[in-house]
Order: C-alpha cells, then structure tokens, then sequence
C-alpha cells in the first residue's frame, strides 16, 4: 500500500512511533491522518502539526466503543489503521492480576476492537490495511516483563489469524516488530535501570521513532507481513525457529548475564 491519497487512523499517536507515523503519512501525502490518544492534548498537537489534513480524537483503547469510533472520520473510510498504542509492565512473576488485564486490554483487545470495526467495511469495499504495533517481543520475548512479553505475542497470533482469513477478500496485514526505539516508555527503563531496558541496550541500535516509521513506509509499499526496523530481530526470530533448545539456552544465559 501508498500512503498518498490514503485515509490512516493511528492509535497510540500522541508520542513516539505512534506520532512520528502519523507525521510521516502526512508528509507521504496522506488524504487525512486521524490522530487517537488518550493523551488529548498531545493528540492535538500533532493534528495541529499536521494541519488541515488531520484530526485529533480522544481515544481509550481498551473500550470497545470508542476505538469502533474510528471507523467514522471525517475524510471518509478508512484505508489504514493502524493498531499502534501499547503499554509496558515492568513485572515478571510479581505483575499483578490488574497488570495482566491493563496489558491484555490494550495490546491485544484494542487490535481485536480496531479488526472488529473496520474489516468488515474493508472487505465491502474489498480492500485495507491493518497495520499493528507488535514489538520484536512478540516474536523473541521480553527479558523481565511476563505480561509484555505474552500480550505481544498474542498481537502477532490474532494478526496471523486476520490475515489468513481476510486477505483474499482484500484486507492486508502488518505487524511492526521493532526493538530499541528511543520513546518515552524506554527512556523510563532506563531511568529505573531496568532489566528489559538494560537487555533491549544490548541487543542492537535505539532507532528514532523517525526512523522505524521511514521503515513502516517502505514495508507497507512492499506489503510485508512482519515490518522489522532492526533487521537483527529477523536473525534472532529465525534462530528460534531452526533450534528452539539452543535459543532458549542463550537467552536464559544473557538474562542472567545482565541480572
């Protein structure tokens, strides 16, 4: 898919990648970008950034009600959406029942409300695009954060599951599986020396939000299932495949070389 002449919903778009995609998709010429944060006010920002081609809306995605809103924009349907806000816990065997049910709610329901809403208009026009935020834990796991590491795998099942059923009805899929990327949510772990941010300096480059969406770009043109801005994590997700014994050994030793 180009972007051009597109009409794109990006969730989690006050801050991070979730603003610089819906940056990027105005400067690629975007018919109009709708900006959805909880964060209003920072959602209002960047629509202002954008200007007449973008509308900020109040979005908590974890209720059903207000991410089906979406569907309705005021540049027409919807071509892209992209399921992108996503929260962090922090917790291992110590993360709680609330924990849990915080991080199933928006990194996973939120996606299921965002296909719920929109595939089916997608297939009566008999194209779309979902494009979710999945993170390259989703794929090799998250050292130090249990709820983070299963929520996002969880993303990138039901993503799978989309698209075996609805591609040939015209509906694609994406899932963005980036690794270090220089956010608020990472500058946090750092701040707190914690175990997931010390693992994710380990592992490879922190890209600027700017740079992972220059990648969704390119991946989206090219159609790809899994958009990968560190290329290192295609490498690590196929070394799990070919010998899950040995990965699981490795892993296990890095963590506890960075405990």
């Amino acid at each position: 898919m180009r972007v051009r002449d597109k009409v794109v919903v990006v969730t989690g778009a006050a801050s991070g990648i979730g603003r610089a995609m819906a940056l990027r998709f105005a400067a690629e010429g975007a018919a109009g970008v709708v900006v959805a944060d909880l964060d209003e006010a920072g959602a209002a920002e960047v629509a202002k950034e954008i200007g007449d081609r973008a509308v900020a809306v109040r979005t908590d995605v974890s209720v059903e009600a207000e991410v089906a809103a979406l569907a309705e924009t005021p540049f027409g349907p919807v071509d892209l959406f992209c399921s992108n806000a996503g929260v962090i816990a922090g917790h291992g065997l110590d993360a709680t029942d609330q924990e849990w049910s915080s991080l199933w709610a928006v990194n996973v329901r939120a996606h299921v409300y965002a296909a719920r809403a929109v595939v089916p208009l997608m297939v009566s026009r008999g194209s779309g695009y979902l494009l979710n935020t999945c993170s390259a834990a989703g794929l090799i796991s998250c050292p130090g954060d249990a709820p983070y590491a299963v929520t996002k795998a969880a993303a990138i099942s039901f993503a799978e599951w989309v698209s075996i059923h609805y591609a040939p009805k015209g509906v694609k899929v994406s899932v963005l599986c980036p690794q270090g990327v220089r956010t608020a949510m990472l500058e946090r772990g750092v701040a707190e020396d914690h175990l997931t941010a010390r693992a994710v300096g380990a592992s490879g480059a922190i890209l600027d939000p700017a740079d992972v969406a220059g990648t969704v770009v390119e991946g989206l043109a090219a159609e790809r299932f899994h958009i990968f801005p560190h290329p290192e994590v295609a490498d690590f997700a196929r070394r799990k495949a070919d010998d899950p014994d040995r990965w699981l050994a490795g892993m296990a030793r890095f963590v506890d070389s960075l405990s």
